[in-house]
């Protein structure tokens, strides 16, 4: 079993909170949507469902064409993901506090 990262653990396992985990964790990288659904655990027909909600919002912007497929990234220039991303870096910063003290503890 796959364990899951902070911010899924924090906004709870659903498919959208697994693609905006994927796309934060590799934010500097461009990825086509076969590969955001098979790196994010995520069914392409589910995928499908909220795609373009989040290309119109601006949280993932197409960044080339490579072949027959586009390549997409989170808009680091969008506020929402701006403040997503430093709320990831927050709840990984909290939670090795966390499991830091439980280490002190148990010593």
């Amino acid at each position: 079993m796959e364990e899951k990262s902070t911010f899924v653990e924090f906004f709870g396992d659903y498919p959208l909170i697994r693609v905006l985990d994927f796309l934060i964790t590799y934010e500097d990288f461009d990825y086509n949507k076969k590969d955001i659904s098979k790196n994010a655990n995520v069914a392409w027909n589910t995928l499908e469902i909220f795609w373009n909600k989040l290309v119109d919002q601006n949280i993932v912007i197409k960044t080339r064409k490579v072949g027959k497929s586009d390549m997409f990234k989170l808009n680091k220039e969008n506020p929402v993901v701006h403040e997503l991303i430093e709320l990831d870096k927050k709840l990984m910063l909290d939670s090795i506090e966390s499991e830091n003290k439980k280490v002190l503890i148990d010593a």
